[in-house]
């Protein structure tokens, strides 16, 4: 969720090791990155020539049965298809561990393994304690492995387009290969106007040490398919880890990660079809409905909040205060009324939300507007005055218009005067 959050806030890019996200600039209008399962990251590369495992996918046990056999091999993976990390290392709730095997020998297994998987919460280091669905399984070959190597593309702001990121060592996390050894990174811009230099793709091959020159110019080429997948699809990334060297020298795209750029669906209309809902959180995928950028978290005292930065100084007096923040909503720059009414219903659906705190500061956001989206909310979403301690402070455009709306409106809320004393009163309320 720190992650998704940072996201949210700031405009995306990576540095070279990938210790961090570094976000510099807040945008006016909402950006999610879309995010496709392994499986259908594999479907969106293999039309521009990326080479990924043979297999298929299953939402049956016997449907994963069936793909074994297709596969007529004694080597096989099935790998649950969650939106988190660790997979490999998660247990499901049934008591089932792992959520990723390796050298499966027969469809029975597979068989048997699916019927563990399908259906169930899996839960791994990213997922928390209430774990992720799996809806599908993914059954693919056993790729023989000489050695692994790591390649992606990122979109870096400090060079105002794409840059490949790629190393000699894979298998392995790219911040565990930095921190163990810096020097086996390899980072080459991509003017994003042009696109790959000539030889540029064959440098980079040259660079991750393959065992051949076979290996090395298929290398090439699949650097080039991925550069077009990452350009033509609209991806923010694409991470190939483990990048494989066969022992014929062939090259193969063992487990691969693609984000997209919401901000692109409009061409990208099939891609962004797949986005698979069951991965995320209800009211997330509710807020995205009404372009507001929300996410939830542990607390108990809702913010309602327009601005990214103006978010996180309220949920850091929260904090300071003694409270803990239950989300981070920003409704953003062109607001109007129904969406602060969605943003209410959003809050008011959270059961662990004891308070809430809007706090407006008007620029292009006329305060009348919120207002009114408080009044018809408190009609709309409890049927007179809020459930729940309401803290209101409002600054800027239109605030007289705006508090006297809020004081003819009749609703049971209590008026800050500012950021600080609107935070000490809704913590104090919500302590009573």
């Amino acid at each position: 969720r720190l992650v998704k959050l940072a996201t949210m806030i700031l405009n995306a890019s990576r540095i070279v090791h990938r210790q961090v996200l570094n976000r510099s600039v807040i945008r006016q209008v909402p950006v999610r990155f879309l995010n496709l399962h392994e499986y259908q990251s594999a479907e969106v590369m293999r039309k521009f020539g990326v080479n990924t495992p043979k297999g298929g996918v299953a939402h049956t046990p016997e449907e994963a049965e069936q793909v074994a056999k297709s596969l007529s091999s004694d080597n096989m993976v099935i790998k649950a298809q969650v939106l988190a990390g660790g997979r490999g290392l998660g247990t499901f709730k049934n008591g089932f561990k792992g959520g990723v095997h390796v050298g499966v020998k027969t469809a029975g297994e597979i068989k048997e393994m699916a019927s563990k998987m399908l259906g169930q919460l899996l839960v791994t280091k990213q997922t928390g304690a209430a774990g992720r669905i799996c809806n599908t399984v993914a059954v693919v070959q056993t790729i023989q492995t000489k050695s692994e190597k790591y390649f992606a593309i990122l979109m870096d702001r400090s060079y105002g387009g794409p840059v490949i990121v790629a190393s000699a060592k894979g298998g392995v996390t790219i911040e565990d290969i930095a921190a163990a050894d810096p020097s086996a990174i390899i980072k080459e811009p991509v003017d994003i106007s042009t696109g790959l230099k000539p030889g540029q793709a064959e440098a980079i091959a040259k660079k991750m040490n393959f065992s051949c020159d076979k290996a090395t110019n298929m290398a090439a080429n699949q650097i080039k398919a991925l550069y077009d997948t990452f350009i033509k699809c609209d991806c923010t990334m694409v991470e190939v880890n483990p990048f494989t060297e066969t022992p014929d020298g062939e090259i193969v795209c063992v487990d691969a990660k693609v984000n997209f750029d919401d901000n692109a669906e409009f061409r990208q209309k099939d891609i962004h079809a797949r986005r698979d809902h069951s991965q995320e959180d209800p009211l997330d995928v509710e807020a995205a409905k009404f372009d507001l950028n929300f996410i939830n978290l542990d607390g108990n005292i809702a913010c309602l909040v327009n601005g990214a930065g103006l978010a996180m100084a309220t949920m850091d007096i929260i904090k300071l205060h003694g409270g803990e923040p239950a989300n981070f909503l920003d409704l953003g720059g062109s607001v109007k009324t129904p969406q602060v009414v969605a943003a209410f219903r959003i809050l008011n659906s959270d059961p662990k939300v004891k308070g809430i705190l809007v706090n407006i500061f008007g620029g292009i956001v006329n305060c009348a507007t919120v207002a009114q989206g408080i009044v018809d909310a408190a009609k709309e979403v409890w049927g007179g005055s809020p459930k729940v301690p309401l803290v209101v402070r409002l600054q800027g455009n239109n605030v007289e218009g705006a508090m006297e709306l809020m004081k003819n409106s009749g609703i049971k809320c209590i008026l800050g005067e500012d950021l600080d004393d609107a935070a000490t009163k809704v913590v104090a309320a919500v302590a009573k």
